[in-house]
């Protein structure tokens, strides 16, 4: 995972106009780090969150407990917007996660 900005710039090579665009933990960013990583990688399926795991909101008003996962792959991709409503960060964390890999299980079943 790659969280900061130099991070997204330096190992992703996300041009900061392109990180511009949109805020960080917002569905559309979300599919530029799933996409990215997929081609920047040369893999078939490329899955990313970002959001605020907690115990408090982040600088962009959303609550502890909001994430945004996205998926892109060789035909589709699919991103949402989850709210646990839940502040404690290992839970979210967990609870992202999970929520990641069932959302990478269908889109690839389906594929």
């Amino acid at each position: 995972m790659v969280y900061t900005r130099p991070a997204k710039t330096e190992l992703l090579s996300i041009p900061d106009t392109v990180l511009d665009e949109f805020r960080s933990a917002s569905e559309p960013h979300a599919l530029v780090l799933a996409r990215t990583a997929r081609e920047r990688l040369g893999a078939d399926w490329g899955l990313a969150e970002t959001g605020a795991a907690g115990p408090t909101g982040n600088r962009y008003g959303d609550a502890a407990g909001h994430v945004c996962i996205a998926i892109a792959g060789p035909a589709t991709e699919i991103v949402r917007t989850i709210e646990t409503g839940d502040s404690d960060r290992a839970a979210n964390m967990q609870k992202f996660t999970a929520a990641a890999l069932a959302l990478a299980q269908e889109i690839i079943e389906d594929a």
